[in-house]
């Protein structure tokens, strides 16, 4: 449990910091710390049931687009605000390092394992982004037709 909380209190620090480097409004810094610590989070549970670095992306970039979401349509903010700050965590920053260290090493398999989960793991935050702002569209659509109607 403390383990826990100490992966979501670092976190929610620094998607504090990556929301202050990219000039969020100061009533969102909260929020955004709070979408970034909850996806961590949702991270290192998933990633300990699975095992699955991708599959555990994929889960925790959904929580960040959701909360980036709610906390969009209740303040009133685009929602880029909240889910940038907080997706930035699970960027494969890892997987990008160890493959150009693994090219200049002359290991060329294991770059090749490094650079297919880093992209493997970039389309799974693509693909998680993309379902929730989708989602986000479809109702919006539905809202407009009815007030029209």
């Amino acid at each position: 449990m403390i383990h826990g909380l100490n992966h979501f209190v670092y976190a929610f620090i620094s998607t504090i910091g990556f929301a202050l480097l990219f000039n969020a409004p100061k009533n969102a810094l909260l929020k955004s710390g709070l979408g970034g610590g909850l996806g961590w989070l949702t991270y290192i549970l998933v990633n300990q049931i699975s095992g699955s670095t991708v599959a555990s992306t994929f889960i925790a970039a959904l929580v960040i687009a959701t909360t980036g979401e709610i906390f969009a349509i209740i303040g009133r903010k685009p929602i880029t605000v909240f889910i940038i700050p907080g997706i930035i965590p699970l960027v494969p920053g890892y997987g990008l390092y160890y493959m150009m260290l693994s090219i200049i090493e002359g290991d060329s398999a294991k770059a090749l394992t490094y650079g297919s989960d880093a992209l493997l793991v970039a389309i799974a935050i693509a693909g998680a982004l993309t379902i929730v702002l989708s989602l986000n569209s479809y109702r919006k659509q539905k809202q407009t037709r009815r007030s029209l109607v």
